[in-house]
């Protein structure tokens, strides 16, 4: 059996919540451009909302990386030999630095050579991300996993409110190479704690177990931790997909849009991943989970109903928007991974929770691509109202999964 790794400091649950939170942060910076920054800027240029559903196709190497996460779990943990999460964390971000770069020189105005840059980043953070995901598993005891999992929501939203909140404001006022170029040196810096605290402090240790993708298949709990992984994105991401736009369409400005991605993700999502902790830990993982799809089916019906009004008070469009994208999100999405990191082997934790996580962006991308063919050929209106139909059907699914887990409320501790 492989050994946990020994550090000449064993870091505490707070120094991996600040170091391994800033890999996460930055990883989210990138997801947040892409994802949310991105359409609104090409919506603003007039593209239509199909060609802006290829910006979905980023997501491939996240839903694709459980192919090669044995491969980088087998580097960065030798039979023989020191950690080399460190290695791996330093080649991925001057990486993405150097293709962000590249992309700030680019524009937005030539698409197809942006999505082949912007999938060649997905394709060095989902990287990175397996070799993060591992270490936090590993390094922090089980009563310890929901300071990971603060870390990896956390992150997620503190991240998105930068890339897809501040990134717009500075594509108003700056431009766009600018403003990419800052995201790029954003992303380094964010790797700056990890390299210089816990992340250099190993020593050499000799491992039994060799990761494999078999060994992680042959677990009744990661199959059927993938099937609930499938039910619970498709109910809660695919509602959201073309919010960028519809707040563009509803006469939002780019900065209007960056401010409330940036404040929604910094406040309140940060906010609802600690409440998501605190409902686990007093409700159990299962209760939250099923509450926060309940919740999701309203803020959809909400949408569909402003959609198809058009003339209803901004505040009550931004106050949705939030509520949805960024509270509700992270309520559930913090029951979830948490339970992902219970779910995961700390002898492979990097392959474990990679499959999870691929199931995840592999049904993201296929809600995002569909997103954007049903509202433009279907409008606004008929794209939230399908979502809201998705979202209702899969409850109960959700429910009997739940029974059949008994999530524990210790998923967060």
């Amino acid at each position: 059996m492989a050994h946990r790794e020994r550090t000449s400091a064993t870091p505490s649950p707070a120094a991996v919540f600040l170091t391994v939170g800033g890999l996460y942060v930055a990883q989210s910076v990138i997801g947040g451009l892409t994802m949310l920054g991105l359409p609104a800027v090409l919506r603003e240029q007039g593209l239509p909302l199909d060609r802006i559903g290829l910006v979905y196709l980023t997501v491939l190497p996240w839903a694709l990386k459980f192919l090669w996460s044995p491969y980088v779990e087998r580097f960065r943990l030798p039979a023989a030999g020191r950690n080399r999460s460190s290695i791996i964390v330093v080649l991925g971000g001057v990486l993405c630095a150097l293709a962000l770069a590249a992309l700030g020189i680019l524009g937005p105005d030539r698409l197809s050579l942006m999505l082949v840059c912007l999938v060649f980043i997905a394709l060095v953070t989902s990287t990175v991300d397996i070799a993060c995901d591992g270490y936090a598993v590993e390094t922090l005891a089980k009563e310890h996993h929901g300071w990971g999992n603060a870390a990896q929501v956390g992150g997620a939203y503190v991240g998105s409110a930068i890339g897809a909140g501040l990134f717009l404001v500075f594509v108003e006022r700056l431009g766009w190479a600018p403003a990419v170029w800052i995201m790029a040196a954003i992303v380094l810096a964010l790797g700056l704690p990890f390299l210089l605290g816990p992340g250099r402090r190993v020593s050499n240790e000799v491992r039994n177990h060799t990761p494999s993708l078999a060994a992680a298949l042959r677990r009744p709990d990661v199959r059927k931790g993938l099937l609930m992984a499938a039910v619970y994105v498709s109910a809660q991401k695919w509602g959201i997909a073309m919010l960028g736009p519809f707040l563009i369409d509803y006469g939002f400005s780019l900065a209007d849009v960056g401010i409330l991605n940036g404040l929604g993700s910094m406040l309140v999502g940060f906010g609802g991943a600690l409440l998501g902790g605190l409902l686990v830990r007093l409700w159990g993982a299962g209760v939250v989970l099923v509450g926060a799809l309940l919740l999701q089916v309203v803020m959809l019906g909400g949408f569909a109903f402003i959609a198809s009004h058009g003339d209803l008070p901004r505040s009550l469009v931004i106050t949705i928007a939030v509520a949805s994208s960024s509270g509700v999100m992270a309520v559930g999405f913090v029951a979830l991974y948490a339970q992902f990191m219970g779910w995961a082997d700390p002898r492979q934790a990097g392959v474990d929770f990679t499959l999870f996580q691929c199931m995840d962006s592999l049904i993201s991308m296929a809600g995002g691509l569909g997103a954007g063919w049903i509202a433009e050929h279907f409008g606004y209106t008929a794209f939230f109202l399908s979502a809201a139909i998705v979202s209702t059907l899969a409850a109960p699914l959700l429910v009997l999964l739940v029974r059949q887990h008994r999530l524990p409320s210790q998923a967060v501790a």
